[in-house]
């Protein structure tokens, strides 16, 4: 099953079913056009894991990492499916990243491998959108990772069951295709990304785990169509600006 978060036409926010063509709650059922999709959840925080394939690690001409590379996006860069993003003012290059989104259903801290994916709820698609000029210059990626916007999410929180080991990780921009990987290539897999990150940081219910990205990473222009698409998850669209 897919959940997804939408403001239904009489303005109360519903969390539901997304089916081929709308979303249902209880005995209604909505056209896509008739409602507003939300994100999916709403994270405290959002860990997201650099550099983790192989190739994405060769294209930015970057070693692989012996652990995990951590870093954090707050609330303010969550965005929404079907939503504009305001991307920073003066810069040479914002990146597209494409990525598997894991969604915590509850509070996890100090969580063994073996146990890691009770604590998931599900999957989500996840852009993690790269100001590149700024991430050059910094240590710590705030101004570079976490501005306003940066981490479109959606359209669903999926099922675990439903999102093969291998599900395919793409972008496409414009309709074309930009970045095609998957799950299977991981460096570091789901359960080890949440015992590493837990035994440093509680994991809160809504929290996101974004996953890595697949290489293929490149710079968007103002007016282009960003679409993440996560085997299993379906597709999370939204558009650009450049102010």
């Amino acid at each position: 099953m897919r959940h997804v978060r939408f403001r239904d036409p009489a303005g109360a926010v519903r969390t539901g079913e997304w089916l081929d063509d709308g979303v249902a709650f209880a005995d209604d059922e909505y056209d896509l056009s008739e409602v507003d999709v939300l994100p999916p959840c709403e994270p405290s925080k959002l860990v997201c894991i650099g550099r983790n394939y192989a190739d994405h690690a060769a294209e930015m001409d970057s070693d692989v990492p012996d652990r995990p590379m951590l870093f954090l996006k707050g609330p303010n860069t969550v965005a929404s499916h079907g939503s504009t993003v305001t991307l920073p003012a003066g810069k040479d290059r914002v990146d597209h990243e494409a990525e598997l989104g894991v969604v915590i259903g509850s509070q996890a801290r100090n969580v063994p491998e073996e146990a890691a994916m009770d604590h998931v709820a599900g999957f989500t698609c996840v852009n993690d959108l790269s100001n590149r000029d700024d991430q050059r210059e910094e240590q710590n990626w705030v101004r570079g990772k976490a501005f306003d916007g940066a981490a479109p999410i959606g359209p669903v929180v999926a099922d675990p069951e439903d999102v093969p080991d291998d599900a395919r990780v793409q972008a496409r921009v414009n309709g074309e295709v930009r970045q095609d990987g998957s799950r299977s290539q991981l460096i570091f897999s789901i359960p080890e990304l949440v015992e590493e990150i837990t035994s440093y940081l509680t994991l809160e219910p809504g929290d996101v785990i974004s996953t890595g990205t697949p290489e293929g990473v490149g710079p968007l222009s103002d007016g282009d169509r960003v679409e993440i698409e996560v085997e299993g998850v379906g597709t999370l669209e939204h558009d650009v600006r450049f102010p």
